[in-house]
């Protein structure tokens, strides 16, 4: 029996504050979803202003990756976001498959 395996985004926003431990954090967790799921694309969107202060940082530093893994590792992926010291923010979206609709013709009978 095969694995259902899904796309998911992961977007990160890490502490500026660290200096290169901030590249480092990004690292860690580019290699996480190489080592257990298919990363797709990562897009650095660098430093960029908070709209409220999180642990009284201006900024963060913002990285979406999207990947394709089955159930289990999002939530590995939170578990180990949630210890990392640096990580301000993290959130895991499961992304939808485009549905193809498919519209019935059949006549009516009158």
């Amino acid at each position: 029996m095969s694995k259902i395996v899904n796309s998911y985004e992961f977007m990160l926003v890490a502490s500026v504050k660290l200096g290169e431990k901030t590249d480092e954090i990004i690292s860690k967790f580019e290699d996480l979803i190489k080592t257990n799921a298919e990363l797709v694309n990562v897009s650095n969107w660098g430093k960029r202003k908070l709209a409220y202060l999180i642990n009284k940082e201006p900024e963060g530093a913002y990285v979406i990756f999207e990947f394709k893994s089955t159930a289990e590792f999002p939530k590995e992926l939170d578990r180990v976001s949630g210890i990392t010291d640096g990580v301000l923010r993290t959130l895991i979206i499961k992304k939808d498959e485009p549905k193809k609709h498919h519209l019935n013709m059949r006549k009516r009978a009158m």
